[in-house]
């Protein structure tokens, strides 16, 4: 059994990963939560109070972290979540010998390409406008957008850097719109919409990764026609092929 820690399972994202790693079968999941999570073995904590959280990452192998602030421009709200808590759950990582860390990093670390042609025109359905070929935005890449993307990007250098002085392996999803509905809504999200299922698969993948995959970033969105966020490095790296897509809801 793999003992796998998952911080925000009270989330959307969190719920989804969590089920589908108990219906699959194989990991003993605990959830590290500020609110109680039913079903499985759970931790009732702040992630800003590092003394608080520490003993819930003994013993695990892989630590999934998906708590997060989602306030875009709150300052005292990303560093007191973003921040401040991702700082902790690294460091309750590293005193608790566990061996990976799945970072829920966002597209927000690159979203500010957005504001700039042709992803401009892309995110607004000016199909006419585009080039022939559009570059692919890649996992090299950043270009934050907000206080919530730049926190972010912030995780992935930390991530970094605990990688190589600690030994863990981190290994960062830029997530892509994820909708509690399952359903892309507007026509900037025929380029990052990811689906429950493609969300869910990008995360298991990264999970199960080989041991020896010690850092890494994957963009992670479905298989949207107008995406400007490239998936050929988390498919020949993870085997990561997304199977739904926002086409079929603009048909």
């Amino acid at each position: 059994m793999k003992k796998v820690l998952i911080t925000g399972m009270s989330g959307l994202i969190g719920g989804l990963l969590g089920r589908h790693l108990q219906n699959v079968g194989g990991y003993e999941i605990t959830a590290l939560n500020r609110s109680k999570v039913e079903g499985v073995n759970c931790v009732q904590a702040d992630i800003a109070d590092l003394e608080a959280i520490k003993h819930a990452f003994q013993g695990q192998d892989v630590v999934v972290h998906l708590a997060a602030y989602l306030g875009n421009d709150d300052w005292p709200g990303q560093l007191n979540g973003n921040i401040v808590g991702m700082y902790n759950v690294f460091e309750a990582a590293r005193l608790g010998g566990v061996k990976r860390v799945v970072f829920a990093s966002s597209g927000n670390a690159i979203r500010g390409y957005e504001n700039v042609e042709p992803y401009k025109a892309l995110v607004e359905g000016r199909y006419n406008d585009l080039p022939a070929v559009i570059p692919m935005v890649t996992h090299t890449m950043i270009r934050p957008e907000g206080i919530y993307g730049a926190a972010k990007v912030f995780g992935e250098a930390l991530a970094s850097y605990y990688s190589d002085a600690y030994g863990i392996s981190f290994l960062n999803v830029r997530i892509g719109r994820v909708r509690a509905d399952n359903t892309p809504t507007d026509v900037r999200e025929r380029s990052i919409y990811l689906s429950h299922d493609d969300a869910v698969q990008i995360l298991h993948k990264c999970i199960d990764a080989p041991d020896d995959l010690m850092y890494d970033t994957f963009l992670a969105t479905s298989d949207n026609k107008y995406t400007y966020r490239d998936l050929t490095h988390p498919r020949d790296v993870l085997g990561f092929v997304p199977k739904d897509s926002a086409d079929s809801y603009f048909e």
